[in-house]
């Protein structure tokens, strides 16, 4: 297995929504319309086993200082493979480019993110904006026992 890391193009959009959709359905990614997904493209990064989207994810800048880690997903079969950390690691990359000084994420998957140096924080320590823009969306919302971490650059 060999992983390309690559920022998407527009064609890509109906193979990401195709990996991420039965996340979606379960309530553990958030749905992202094709046009929201668009409107964000240069906000993904990809990784690409051979000619198939294998994982992706998001850098969310929220502030001049703050961005998120949203959306990431990896294909069934590739999942403990080291994938997920390869396409975070790219996104902090970015951040550090950015030069933002730290990276959130909310996720189910705490232990994933802790191994990659993010730390738990409490969500109230979050943007408001994220909770009534994104969090309402949820079907969860607003009883959520995702956990918040953030990873200082």
């Amino acid at each position: 297995m060999k992983i390309e890391l690559k920022k998407p193009r527009l064609n890509d959009i109906i193979a990401m929504q195709n990996l991420v959709k039965n996340e979606v359905a379960n309530g553990i990614i958030l749905p992202r319309s094709n046009d929201e997904v668009s409107t964000n493209i240069r906000s993904y990064t990809i990784a690409l086993d051979g000619e198939n989207i294998a994982g992706y994810a998001a850098l969310h800048i929220h502030t001049p200082e703050l961005a998120e880690v949203r959306s990431l997903i990896v294909g069934q079969n590739l999942r403990g493979s080291g994938v997920g950390s390869l396409i975070v690691k790219e996104l902090l990359k970015e951040a550090k480019f950015y030069e933002l000084k730290q990276v959130f994420t909310l996720t189910y998957r705490k232990s994933f993110f802790e191994k990659l140096g993010f730390k738990e924080i409490p969500k109230t320590a979050l943007p408001a904006q994220k909770i009534w823009a994104d969090c309402a969306k949820c079907k969860h919302f607003p009883v959520c026992d995702e956990i918040a971490l953030i990873y200082d650059i």
